[in-house]
C-alpha cells in the first residue's frame, strides 16, 4: 500500500511570497485552510494506507491527530525535498511499498483526485506525476518503492523529475489535474484559484471572499 506524506513547515513567517496581497497573519490563516483542505482530501481518498505529515509546527500536529493522521518531526526542517525524503526513507524501513505527496497549498484538490493518481500508477517500479498548472513544479508525486527516484521539489521541478525517473529506468506517468494543479503561491494565483470550477465550495475560496481577495462575481 501507499503511504501520503504531506509537508508542513512551520507556519510563522509562511507565504511570503503572498506579502503583497496578505498580511503575516492573514497569510498563516490562509495556510491553516488550505492545509485542512489538503489533509481531508487525503483522509477522504480510498486507496491510501496511511498519511503522514511531516511537521514541528504546533498547529498542524494538532490538526494530524485530530484527523487521524500520523505526525513525523524528522526532517521538517530541512525543506520540502528533505522532509519528504526522510519520511519516504523511515517509511521504507518500515515496508510501505510506495508513497504519494502532496504539498499544502492545494486546497482544489478532492478525494477523487488522489484516486485518479493512485488509480494511474503502475506496479513498482513506478513514477506518477501531477504537474502543477504552470507546467513548472509537481504538484503530486507517486512513487513505489518509496525511494525510488531521487526528489529535488522547487517552482521548476516537473522536467527535472521527469528526467530524474527516466534515469533509473522508469517511463513517469504523467497526470494533470486541476484541482491538484492549483497551488497558491503568488498573489496572481489568488485570481486564478477563485475562476477554478473546482474551487467552489472550498473552504479556502470562502475565505478569500472574506478576505476581499477575489476578483468580481461577472
Amino acid at each position: 500500500m501507499i503511504w501520503a506524506i504531506l509537508p508542513v513547515k512551520e507556519l510563522e513567517g509562511a507565504k511570503q511570497r503572498l506579502s503583497p496581497a496578505l498580511t503575516p497573519a492573514l497569510r498563516v490563516a490562509l495556510m491553516q485552510v488550505m492545509i485542512g483542505e489538503v489533509l481531508a482530501a487525503l483522509t477522504a481518498a480510498r486507496g491510501l494506507a496511511g498519511v503522514a505529515l511531516v511537521t514541528l509546527d504546533p498547529w498542524a500536529t494538532d490538526l494530524a491527530r485530530r484527523s487521524g493522521a500520523r505526525v513525523l518531526t524528522e526532517g521538517a526542517r530541512n525543506g520540502h525535498t528533505g522532509s519528504v525524503t526522510a519520511a519516504a526513507r523511515l517509511l521504507a524501513a518500515e515496508g510501505a511499498q510506495g508513497i504519494l505527496t502532496l504539498p499544502g497549498d492545494i486546497p482544489a484538490v478532492t478525494p477523487a483526485e488522489i484516486e485518479a493518481v493512485l488509480a494511474v500508477h503502475g506496479e513498482a517500479p513506478a513514477f506518477t506525476i501531477a504537474p502543477a498548472h504552470d507546467e513548472l513544479g509537481s504538484n503530486a508525486v507517486a512513487m513505489s518503492p518509496p525511494l525510488a527516484v531521487p526528489l529535488r521539489f522547487g517552482e521548476d521541478s516537473y522536467v527535472p523529475h521527469l528526467a530524474a525517473a527516466r534515469a533509473q529506468g522508469i517511463e513517469p506517468r504523467i497526470v494533470p489535474l486541476p484541482g491538484i494543479g492549483m497551488d497558491i503561491d503568488h498573489p496572481a494565483d489568488l485570481v486564478s484559484f477563485a475562476r477554478l470550477p473546482e474551487a467552489r465550495g472550498t473552504r479556502t475560496l470562502a475565505f478569500l471572499r472574506e478576505c476581499g481577495l477575489t476578483p468580481p462575481t461577472r
